[in-house]
């Protein structure tokens, strides 16, 4: 099939990673332009392939494809890995990706990955209520206090924030049986970043949404 520069067997489609990433600033990021730029034969890329025939129990893979050409934001070449639960296609079947549709890039043994900017994670932990995460309340009460949350092996330690959500939102999380979460701040900030200018400060402060000012008012 082809659409939009993308050729990949009959049955399979791309995902376009987007409006993933739209959708999730703080947690899912793509590849920097410069790391795109630097894209050549033997180098290789990474997408979303998808199965649309129906009936599988994963409908989506993230797969390897080795470039052979590139030509006009289009990287041609054939799929480098083995597909799970995929049919309609398998290793080394020729595809055409176009650049927008790559979540990662990797390059040929014995070269140098480029350089890019450094961006900021938020990978490490807070405690919220589950309405501020799934989008039912704004962050309306946040305070940051001595983490204590850390467990040995975590991969991300315990930040310290604790985000409410509204006290009419956090009553409906508990009719609904939703119970706080203990997640990146990233996946906080996808749902509201209203806050982020906050995020540094120290521990022992204590913030209120102040509707009037459309402002965090810090609390004594």
């Amino acid at each position: 099939m082809s659409n939009d520069g993308i050729e990949l067997p009959e049955g399979i489609a791309l995902d376009d990673p987007r409006p993933i990433a739209a959708a999730a600033p703080y947690t899912y990021e793509l590849p920097h332009p410069v790391e795109l730029a630097a894209l050549e034969p033997g180098d290789g890329v990474q997408a979303i392939f998808r199965e649309i025939s129906g009936g599988r129990k994963y409908s989506a893979e993230r797969m390897w494809v080795t470039i052979e050409q590139i030509a006009d934001g289009i990287a041609s070449g054939y799929l480098d890995n083995e597909p799970f639960d995929m049919p309609s296609i398998k290793h080394r079947d020729p595809v055409r990706i176009p650049l927008t549709h790559v979540i990662s890039c990797t390059y040929a043994k014995g070269k140098d990955r480029p350089v890019v900017p450094e961006r900021r994670t938020y990978w490490d932990r807070c405690f919220v209520d589950a309405c501020v995460v799934e989008g039912r309340s704004h962050a309306d009460y946040l305070y940051r206090e001595e983490p204590d949350m850390t467990r040995e092996g975590d991969e991300y330690p315990d930040s310290g924030w604790r985000i409410r959500g509204t006290d009419e939102a956090i009553a409906e999380d508990e009719r609904l049986g939703e119970k706080p979460m203990y997640i990146a701040l990233g996946k906080v900030l996808n749902s509201d970043d209203r806050w982020l200018h906050l995020i540094d400060r120290e521990i022992g402060c204590a913030f209120q949404w102040d509707a009037d000012r459309d402002d965090y008012l810090e609390l004594e």
